[in-house]
């Protein structure tokens, strides 16, 4: 049982923490299938923040503008310091779920010269950007954006790890409950005849064990024979019920293609004999018809 249960456990989890790869759709792989919207509000969120750290809440923002299938840009027309840029559009772009790698421009308007730049391999190592002290120069400037790198998805424990340690945990609690009930239910099980109810046919004073073949008689255990022990079950299992001889020779004897009737007699002699120390119990014979096992009776031993 408890193998079965970690075997479950297994098929749960393991999927789940093997799937904790950067899960990447196909549309997020091919490169002119970037989140064009996100990345767009992201650039828009961006350029406020900038102009909001300089105290400027009224300026207009133009719309952005994508220029190739993995290049946007917006221009800001106002004054911005550059040192705030980098967190910003970091932060914009972990907002909206764009985790792929990129690399930035600041161009002048008219020439598009490259005035001042970065890539995210730099931040991300060195949370500071090259120039990031200098002072922006005057006039009219545009924020390009170019994605270099495929889409890079948010790992599944990362968007779902509470869900999935709740999981785990569920799980967890569960085998220790398990374990626990099946700990308790062995011990309430034991008795002087050291195995639970389940493993035990009780009959008079006398107990005999399923798996193993004992008998345990008025205190005294006897080792029976396979045959024996199939033989006293099928009595026990039918206490008072009168078994005719070609049934019993079918439950304890069809495994062996030759029935002899005299056997039966013989192993209900044997049977006797060892039962013979409780007095609650016996195995009459029914001349003609079979054997049928009488208990809580005193029966007078029998030849």
């Amino acid at each position: 049982m408890i193998i079965n249960f970690i075997i479950l456990i297994s098929s749960v989890v393991v999927p789940i923490l093997a799937s904790d790869t950067s899960l990447v759709s196909p549309s997020e792989i091919k490169s002119n299938e970037l989140p064009a919207d996100d990345i767009n509000l992201a650039l828009r969120r961006t350029a406020d923040h900038l102009l909001r750290a300089v105290g400027d809440s009224t300026s207009l923002i133009p719309p952005v503008e994508q220029s190739g299938d993995r290049t946007w840009r917006v221009f800001v027309n106002q004054s911005f310091e550059y040192k705030f840029l980098a967190p910003i559009l970091q932060a914009s772009l972990d907002q909206y779920g764009i985790h792929q790698s990129y690399q930035v421009t600041i161009r002048e308007c008219a020439t598009s010269i490259i005035e001042l730049g970065y890539s995210q391999i730099d931040f991300k190592r060195d949370t500071v950007i090259p120039c990031g002290t200098r002072v922006m120069p005057e006039g009219c400037h545009y924020i390009e954006v170019v994605f270099t790198g495929p889409q890079k998805a948010k790992s599944f424990l990362a968007e779902n790890g509470k869900y999935v340690f709740s999981l785990i945990g569920l799980l967890g609690i569960g085998l220790i409950t398990w374990w626990q009930l099946n700990r308790k239910r062995s011990k309430n099980g034991e008795s002087t005849l050291n195995g639970s109810e389940t493993k035990w046919i009780s009959f008079g004073n006398s107990s005999l064990h399923i798996t193993n073949p004992v008998l345990e008689c008025a205190g005294v255990r006897h080792q029976l024979t396979f045959r024996e022990a199939k033989l006293l079950r099928l009595f026990a299992s039918h206490p008072g019920e009168l078994l005719e001889r070609d049934h019993i020779l079918q439950q304890v004897w069809e495994d062996e293609g030759v029935q002899v009737t005299r056997s039966v007699d013989v192993f209900v002699s044997r049977l006797r004999k060892k039962l013979s120390a409780d007095p609650t119990i016996g195995i009459v014979a029914v001349h003609g018809v079979g054997y049928r096992l009488e208990t809580e009776v005193a029966i007078a031993p029998n030849p």
